[in-house]
């Protein structure tokens, strides 16, 4: 006859061996590949910065960390498959304020819950947003662009990396405050848009800064103004909106690095060190500064709170646009 008393026993031996089992199963990790999922195709700012970061990862566990590109309905492809992937660390992602925030506004059924799938590894930053037209449009400031804008509402359209993306709402923001009306395109990605742009099909983005950095900087297109409070030491000739009369119309897209939920916290610890590691370190914030990205790198603990308020910020913004999920 089993007691009370053994019962207790035997389940706190149990509990016992399980912590144990955890404590060597973080200890021992990683012990084969780590898959990186970046949700958005291959080439754009968002797939370069998290491939710096698996390579240091891969000399750091001596394990590859390989970057798997999973595109398809506004990031959520990919994510979704992280939601569901088995929570033991050897899968995680690099998200951003699309896949973990607009989309539970803008799909219907995005597959996954952004808060409850998900554990926050660390946050990595936000890629400022700036606005660029191309050479044949007669714009050379943000003044100009509003000009155009209104003198024949909806006529000139502007090109995003998607529906509920960054550059999407960021514009949707920017001609509320403006009053302004311009016609949206998205696009699959950063690299099709910048394709467009550059051969004039498209009249103009709120494009984040990494993704048209060096096309400016070589002249195959004009950056009018920059959505941050301050000029980017990368690209210190483009005027703030701020200093151009356009107040409350800055935005950034923010990107962190996640796991599934319920991955053992010892496991989460561990690649949450190693990742916040690598972004603080000297030469990795070199690489990924002159991409164009702002470092602000966040333990868990401070990144939750911040994850909450930007969720609700655009909230605000899809319902003031009237954009309805699709």
């Amino acid at each position: 006859m089993i007691t009370s008393v053994t019962r207790r026993l035997a389940l706190g031996l149990f509990a016992g061996a399980t912590l144990l089992a955890t404590a060597a199963s973080a200890q021992d990790f990683p012990n084969r590949v780590i898959k990186m999922v970046v949700p958005y195709p291959a080439g754009g700012p968002t797939d370069v910065i998290a491939r710096i970061v698996a390579e240091e990862m891969g000399k750091e566990y001596g394990q590859n960390v390989i970057v798997e590109n999973l595109a398809g309905a506004s990031g959520a492809v990919g994510t979704r498959t992280v939601a569901k992937a088995a929570p033991d660390g050897y899968t995680i992602m690099f998200g951003n304020n699309q896949t973990h925030g607009n989309n539970m506004f803008l799909l219907k059924e995005p597959g996954y819950d952004a808060i409850k799938d998900f554990a926050p590894l660390a946050g990595a930053g936000a890629f400022e947003h700036v606005f660029v037209v191309p050479n044949g449009l007669p714009v050379k400031s943000m003044q100009d662009l509003i000009a155009l804008a209104k003198k024949d509402p909806g006529k000139l359209n502007y090109g995003s990396t998607g529906v509920g993306s960054g550059s999407h709402l960021a514009t949707e923001l920017f001609m509320t405050r403006t009053g302004t009306k311009m016609t949206h395109v998205p696009f699959r990605g950063a690299a099709p848009l910048v394709t467009e742009l550059m051969a004039g099909r498209i009249d103009v983005s709120n494009s984040t800064l990494p993704s048209v950095l060096s096309q400016f900087q070589a002249g195959n297109m004009r950056a009018i103004g920059i959505a941050s409070p301050e000029r980017n030491p990368q690209a210190p000739d483009v005027p703030t909106l701020r200093e151009q009369g356009i107040t409350d119309a800055d935005a950034e897209s923010w990107a962190a690095f996640f796991a599934p939920a319920g991955t053992p916290k010892p496991v989460l610890d561990k690649l949450s060190k190693t990742i916040i590691g690598i972004l603080n370190r000297p030469d990795v914030k070199d690489r990924i500064t002159k991409l164009g990205f702002t470092l602000n790198v966040r333990d868990p603990e401070t990144f939750k709170p911040y994850l909450a308020k930007e969720i609700q910020t655009w909230a605000d913004v899809i319902k003031a646009a009237n954009i309805n999920a699709e």
